[in-house]
């Protein structure tokens, strides 16, 4: 057996790839349904309804969408110029904790600034703090060829602990009865609610203006030709006069900052604080989302909300029907893998000797 590129991908096949994708992804988790006994459309139903069957539902999915399309367009950008970003989770804490040190520990230094001022410096601090934490593996890649895989990845564990530290040291708050949380954001800083009595907040406004601003830049600026070249072959592209080596360590400026704000928006608009518990894997499933929206900033809009619904989804129906919460994670994967398959048939045809 062996792939043999096609000349060109049908309509047919395009329309065909994201459909079998989505009947293979629901077959699968139907027999993991039928597994747990419990009745595969009452489930099916019930997760759809969890995630986005009332103004509630539809708000808590929303809520979890906002730090995933911001993780996601990390991803989608690094991965855009090969740049593989393993590291969004270590960037979020390192951007909600550099939203904190700017926010909420100001008031013991004596640091009294406007809210205009001090709002601005907060979301450039986080935003500053993750880029820096994706710069030194994304010139360990560029001067000495280490694999920002194992680097990004291995940092992820190494600003947890940090945190850790930090939140029962110098960032600790005092009134928390020894539970391992930061001092709390001042409530001026805090993000506005979009929705009345909902947890809907105006970050997710940011997040949807970040996905159109960076498509923009993908599609109509020198910078994302720069970046689109780059990923596709970086030896041509050099040849070509591209400035590889600099266009990787703006990409990874760009890619940490989204991941940092992610971090400084969750802590404004949800938490209020930060916690070792903050994040339940945005990080990494941002990776996830970038992917099945193939890598493009709009697509990750989608995806995030997709990935939310299933999320929260799964909270619901987990309870109604006795089924693991699980089936949401089996969900997601079962999808990443089912579109990629179906993307790559899309391009290549099986022969069989």
């Amino acid at each position: 057996m062996r792939l043999e590129k096609r000349p060109a991908s049908s309509r047919i096949a395009l329309v065909i790839a994201p459909l079998g994708a989505i009947g293979f992804t629901m077959f699968i988790s139907a027999l993991l349904v039928l597994w747990a006994g419990a009745p595969v459309m009452q489930t099916y139903a019930l997760l759809l309804k969890g995630g986005f069957g009332s103004v509630f539902a539809l708000s808590e999915t929303l809520t979890r969408a906002v730090p995933l399309i911001l993780t996601g367009l990390a991803a989608t950008v690094a991965f855009k110029a090969r740049l593989f970003n393993i590291g969004a989770e270590g960037q979020l804490y390192a951007g909600a904790l550099a939203a904190i040190a700017v926010g909420g520990m100001h008031g013991g230094s004596g640091l009294d600034l406007p809210v205009w001022v001090l709002f601005p410096l907060m979301m450039g601090a986080a935003a500053l703090a993750g880029a820096l934490l994706l710069l030194g593996p994304a010139l360990m890649k560029t001067r000495l060829g280490v694999d920002e895989v194992v680097t990004t990845l291995l940092l992820n564990f190494i600003v947890l602990l940090g945190v850790s530290a930090v939140l029962d040291g110098p960032m600790k708050d005092p009134t928390a009865m020894g539970w391992p949380q930061s001092v709390a954001l001042q409530s001026s800083l805090e993000l506005g609610k979009l929705v009345e009595r909902t947890r809907v907040h105006t970050g997710l406004l940011w997040a949807g203006t970040l996905a159109v601003l960076l498509w923009a830049l993908l599609k109509y600026t020198v910078l994302g030709f720069d970046i689109r070249a780059t990923g596709a072959n970086a030896r041509a592209a050099a040849f070509a006069g591209v400035p590889v080596t600099r266009t990787i360590v703006v990409v990874a400026m760009l890619s940490g900052a989204l991941a940092g704000l992610a971090g400084a928006i969750e802590v404004a608009g949800r938490t209020g604080y930060v916690t070792l518990d903050m994040s339940p894997g945005y990080g990494y499933s941002g990776i996830v989302i970038a992917m099945l929206a193939a890598l493009n900033p709009l697509g990750v809009l989608a995806a995030s909300v997709f990935v939310a619904g299933m999320l929260v989804g799964a909270d619901s129906m987990s309870r109604a029907v006795n089924v693991p919460t699980f089936i949401a994670d089996v969900i997601v994967a079962a999808s990443l893998v089912s579109v990629l398959v179906a993307t790559l048939l899309t391009q290549y045809r099986v022969r069989w000797k």
